[in-house]
């Protein structure tokens, strides 16, 4: 946080740009093109790599959360702010709507209607909710040790690939039954353009209770340990 906040911003902005340009660039390909042309795999790489490249590139100026539910697990363990959450969720939503723009622009009306998240067939809301509460707990759990604790061997430079992982790993393993967000701003941004609210309250609500309680369940039972001496 050695940088002025409205920097921060920016990056956070840009950050979630690029993040969701790349993850939202994968769904139109399969809307306009057809599901031939890139693979469910090709999808969730997108999303992931996309989050791992967008934390190389401004992670080390703004903490590179580009997810509200970051912001707030981050806040609830200590290691953010608590004053600057509301300002990057906002920051998050911009940068997030101006991919959804941009797909708006260059592919059909088909596409920002399949940039929506819902639960997957046979998954009823509940199920849906429960999972995205679990896995954006594991996520936030997840960036804690890898991003912020100094015991582990592995923070810093393996950061951005190890969390653009989870996201890859987490899109093709739970997304097709929760709809995959795990984010309140990839689920937000689209239905801010096209209005169709429908399901959006499990995406808002699971993955920023997941924050919140990854957040606790991180501080509790990591950062309050010591390690065992001989």
């Amino acid at each position: 946080m050695d940088h002025p906040l409205g920097v921060r911003l920016g990056a956070e902005a840009l950050g979630t740009f690029l993040f969701f340009f790349l993850g939202f660039s994968g769904i139109a390909v399969v809307v306009d093109i057809g599901a031939e042309a890139i693979t469910p795999l090709g999808v969730a790489a997108g999303f992931g790599f996309g989050l791992a490249l967008a934390i190389t590139a401004f992670g080390h100026i703004s903490g590179g959360h580009f997810n509200p539910a970051v912001s707030t697990g981050l806040a609830i363990a200590g290691k953010f702010p608590s004053r600057d959450v509301v300002p990057y969720w906002i920051a998050q939503l911009v940068g997030g709507f101006g991919a959804v723009l941009v797909m708006a622009i260059v592919y059909s009306s088909d596409v920002t209607d399949a940039l929506g998240t819902q639960p997957g067939s046979g998954i009823d809301n509940w199920a849906a909710l429960v999972l995205e509460i679990i896995a954006t707990a594991l996520f936030v759990m997840v960036i804690l040790t890898v991003a912020t604790d100094d015991r582990a061997a592995w923070k810093g430079v393996m950061a951005p690939f190890l969390i653009g992982l989870f996201i890859f790993t987490a899109a093709t393993t739970v997304g097709p039954a929760s709809g995959g967000s795990f984010n309140p701003a990839r689920s937000l941004d689209p239905v801010l353009y096209n209005q169709e609210w429908g399901d959006v309250w499990i995406y808002i609500v699971g993955p920023l209770a997941g924050g919140i309680l990854g957040g606790a369940i991180w501080t509790y039972l990591v950062a309050r340990r010591e390690p065992a001496t001989a």
